[in-house]
C-alpha cells in the first residue's frame, strides 16, 4: 500500500524532538511528527491536591488542549465554551496514567509536576505525541529537583512513549496521519514502557470487529515503531544528570 506520504506501512512520520524551548519552566519540549505539532512545559508546584496531603507523597498531571487554528477550521477556545470537552478530558487522564506509571511518586516527596500539553497543529497522533514529549518534559524537571537536593533518588523507574496504529484498507499502519486515521477501521492507540511493558492500549473497531491476531499484529507493529521513538527521546535527554 502506497501511503499518501510515500511511507512503508511500517514506518514512523519523520519525528523531531526538541528541548529546552521555554526559559521559565523546570522542562520543556516540542515535537513534530510529520505535521503533528505539540508544545509541551513541565511545572514544579509545591503543593499536592488535597485527596494526598500527608501521604507522603507526590504527584504528577496534565493538562491538553489545542490551539483554535491547529486543525484546518478555526476551532473555539475551551475558555470561551466555558467548559472541557470530554475529548480534552480523556486525553488529559490518559496522559497523567501514562506519565505516573513509570514515575515512585513517594520519591516526589510532596509536590506536583505539571504538564501542559498544548497542540500547535494537529495532523493525527495528537495525544500520542503529547505523552512522548511530555515524558521528555517531566525527566527535565526530575533533573532539576535532583539539581536543587530537593529529591533524594531518582523517581523515573522507566521510559515511557505512545504510537499510534490503525487498520486502513485491509492493511496495517503505523503512526497514522489524519487522513488515514478518519479512515481506519480500527483505530489503536500503544502506550509502552522501554521494557515492552503495556501501560495503555485505546483500540476501536469503527466497523466491523477485529480479531485477536490483528490486535496481537498491531501491537507488534506499534512496540517496533516505538524503538525509534525511546532511542530519540534518549537521544533528547542524552547530556542530563539524571
Amino acid at each position: 500500500m502506497l501511503r499518501i506520504d510515500g511511507r512503508n506501512n511500517g514506518d514512523l512520520r519523520d519525528l523531531t524532538i526538541t528541548r529546552d524551548i521555554n526559559k521559565y519552566a523546570e522542562g520543556s519540549c516540542q515535537i513534530q511528527m510529520g505535521n503533528t505539532i505539540v508544545y509541551c512545559t513541565a511545572t514544579v508546584e509545591d503543593r499536592i491536591p488535597r485527596w494526598l496531603l500527608d501521604s507522603q507523597q507526590g504527584w504528577v498531571t496534565a493538562d491538553y488542549g489545542m490551539l483554535p487554528r491547529a486543525t484546518k477550521e478555526r476551532s473555539l477556545r475551551e475558555s470561551k465554551r466555558g467548559y472541557r470537552t470530554g475529548r480534552t478530558q480523556e486525553i488529559e487522564r490518559l496522559i497523567g496514567r501514562s506519565l505516573r506509571a513509570v514515575v515512585n511518586l513517594n520519591a516526589l516527596g510532596e509536590r506536583t509536576i505539571q504538564l501542559d500539553c498544548d497542540v500547535l497543529q494537529a495532523d493525527g497522533g495528537t495525544r500520542t505525541a503529547a505523552i512522548t514529549a511530555a515524558y521528555v518534559a517531566l525527566v527535565q524537571a526530575c533533573s532539576y529537583l535532583r539539581e536543587t537536593n530537593q529529591i533524594k533518588s531518582w523517581p523515573l523507574r522507566d521510559q515511557v512513549a505512545a504510537v499510534s496504529v490503525g487498520l486502513v484498507s485491509g492493511e496495517l499502519l503505523l503512526d497514522l496521519c489524519y487522513e488515514e486515521d478518519s479512515r481506519a477501521a480500527v483505530d489503536t492507540n500503544l502506550v509502552m514502557t522501554a521494557a515492552g511493558n503495556v501501560v495503555e492500549l485505546q483500540a476501536t473497531a469503527e466497523g466491523a470487529p477485529f480479531t485477536v491476531k490483528q490486535m496481537d499484529q498491531m501491537i507488534a507493529l506499534g512496540r517496533e515503531g516505538l524503538r525509534e521513538v525511546f532511542s530519540q527521546q534518549k537521544e533528547a535527554l542524552a547530556d542530563l544528570n539524571k
